[in-house]
Formats: structure tokens, sequence, C-alpha cells
């Protein structure tokens, strides 16, 4: 699976969102929603996403709720001390949510449809100490029941291409077409050559096409 951006961000990354959550409701007293909403409205949610080192490691937690604040509601946030001792709650979110992201290269504005602040604050009690993987399971499961078609169909449908034109034209068999939109057959598990013909019939990039 192809990821977000390198992996030596991860960690910092995590630290930088959890860091921005906890100051932004614990310290500034915005509401988890709240923040979500213009977190997911700024730009720099885009750069996180994009992997700007910037943004990934260059700025701390605190200077990232400022800049947000300063972007989406033009008011000069002043910085106040801050200190917290362990995670709270919110780091929690923040730190978990940065991980899937990076994990599945969606949208951060993708990932709050489908779990919204107050799902992932009750998340917290059961998994803040499990294994991250258990918390990307979860979250993967809602993913596919809010977006239930596959990329593969979404992008087929959009272009106006039935299956058995694409089967013809990409020298991919019908029964394979119809098995990766069914979630039957698991398209990022293709070989680069089948993924490379379906893209290069559909206009689109072989990444398109592959399954977060």
């Amino acid at each position: 699976m192809t990821h977000a951006y390198h992996e030596i961000y991860l960690s910092k990354a995590q630290s930088v969102l959890g860091d921005a959550f906890d100051y932004a409701l614990n310290i500034c007293n915005l509401s988890g929603t709240d923040f979500v909403k213009l977190f997911v409205a700024s730009s720099v949610s885009k750069r996180m996403e994009n992997g700007e080192p910037a943004y990934l490691a260059g700025k701390s937690g605190i200077e990232i709720v400022v800049e947000i604040i300063a972007e989406t509601m033009g008011k000069e946030l002043p910085i106040e001390p801050h200190e917290h001792f362990g995670r709270s709650r919110e780091y929690w979110v923040g730190w978990a949510v940065a991980y899937y992201q990076w994990y599945s290269s969606r949208k951060y504005s993708d990932i709050f449809k489908v779990v919204s602040f107050e799902d992932l604050q009750k998340m917290y009690y059961t998994l803040h100490e499990a294994d991250i993987s258990k918390f990307v399971d979860i979250v993967d499961a809602r993913m596919k029941d809010y977006f239930p078609e596959t990329n593969l169909k979404r992008i087929r449908t959009a272009y106006g291409c039935t299956q058995a034109e694409l089967a013809q034209r990409s020298n991919v068999s019908l029964r394979s077409i119809q098995m990766y939109e069914q979630r039957n057959k698991d398209i990022n598990k293709a070989s680069v050559d089948t993924v490379y013909r379906l893209a290069k019939v559909l206009g689109c990039t072989m990444e398109d096409l592959i399954e977060k």
C-alpha cells in the first residue's frame, strides 16, 4: 500500500496533530467538533495530507492551531504556555487520526465524514492502549460502509464505460473486473500491468484505482 508520505515523518506528524487537538480543546476551549471543522477547512490539513515537511515536522501543535485560527477565523490567537503530562484523550484523537491518514492516504475531510470527533472520543477508552492496527481496522470498515463503491467502479461509471467495454479495451477479463468492483478480488494485489491497462483506458492514474 502507498502511504501519504515517507514514514520518517509519521511519528512527528502524530505528535503535532495530537498536541494541536490537546491545545485547541483544553487550552483554547474550542469544542472538538468546531476544531475539526476549522482544521478540515484550513490549508493546514491539505499541507499535512501532501506530506509537506514544514507542517509534519517543522511546526509545533500550538503553531498549527494558531495558523488554523488565523486562516479560518481571521483571529490572532495568543500562544499560552502549555505543558501536558502524558497523553490526554484529545491528544490521542489527533495522534490516531494522523496515523490513519498516513496509512490510508485519505483526505482528512473524508476521514472526519466517517468518524466524528465524538466517535473518536468514545474509541479512546477501548483503543488508546491497544495496537494502532485495531484503530485502523475499525476505521477501514467504516470507510468501506460509507464509500461502498470501489474506485474502479466509480471511475468507470463516470467515464461512461460498461464493464464489458472496459474488458475488451483493456484486455482484462470481464470476470476480473466484476470481482474487483464487488470487492471479491483485491485490486491492490493485481499485477502492475493489469492496473496500468485499466487506468490507461479510463484516463486516470494507477493510484486512482488503488483502494485506500
